[in-house]
């Protein structure tokens, strides 16, 4: 079975080793760049198949990246933030990161975050096609178009989007989205599926002005508008 190659950028040399280290032992196939710049080089030839970017990092930090990154490729990002530094965790996901994790991270727990994004990514790789209210979801190439405008959707934008047509007619609780597009339990202040589902619903608007095709139950969950 090949291993899932994994793009760690931070300029914490001892950190990078240590993580670098436990996770070779975890059966991922780890490469390490110390600044932006550099793992721009790196995608180029080696795409992988999922990133750990830092933020604080100097010539181009990590949001920088990530939005360099954004740009020409789908690829599970995980950001390292300071702990309770809620500005830059939402702002990373606005900019189309799919999950974070204080620093210092606990290396288990990054090992469990990238296994979340991998699994996610390789979920909805099967050959099918679904197409609702002029909105078509490729599952086997991962992209998604409305009204032939391709929505640029991140991979977890693109999850949430995949969770909520399949049940579409269905209202899903804000708790089993999360479980089904992060992997993991919702915790109280826990806004990551707030943010991929906001930036969702603002690609579709753009697209399709004149359809609210995600509804807010209040109390309840959210629901995808299904064919009367």
């Amino acid at each position: 079975m090949e291993l899932a190659n994994i793009l760690l950028v931070d300029d914490d040399l001892d950190l990078c080793e240590l993580l670098c280290e436990f996770l070779n032992n975890e059966g991922f196939a780890v490469q390490h760049c110390q600044s932006g710049l550099a793992a721009l080089e790196k995608i180029q030839t080696n795409k992988p198949d999922a990133m750990v970017l830092d933020i604080m990092m100097p010539q181009m930090n990590g949001l920088e990246l990530l939005q360099a990154v954004r740009t020409k490729h789908i690829i599970p990002v995980i950001m390292l933030t300071g702990r309770g530094d809620d500005i830059d965790r939402i702002l990373g996901l606005e900019m189309g990161a799919d999950d974070y994790l204080g620093k210092p991270c606990n290396p288990r727990e990054l090992a469990a975050r990238l296994r979340a994004v991998l699994r996610r990514s390789e979920a909805t790789k099967t050959c099918s096609i679904i197409h609702l209210h002029n909105i078509t979801l490729d599952l086997s190439q991962r992209t998604a178009t409305a009204a032939g405008q391709n929505l640029n959707l991140t991979s977890a934008e693109f999850n949430v989007l995949c969770v909520l047509m399949q049940s579409a007619g269905t209202v899903i609780s804000k708790e089993a989205l999360t479980e089904q597009v992060l992997h993991r339990k919702l915790t109280a202040y826990d806004r990551s599926i707030d943010v991929h589902l906001s930036r969702v619903r603002q690609k579709l608007y753009a697209a399709l002005p004149e359809q609210e095709l995600i509804k807010t139950i209040r109390g309840a969950g959210y629901q995808f508008i299904g064919m009367h």
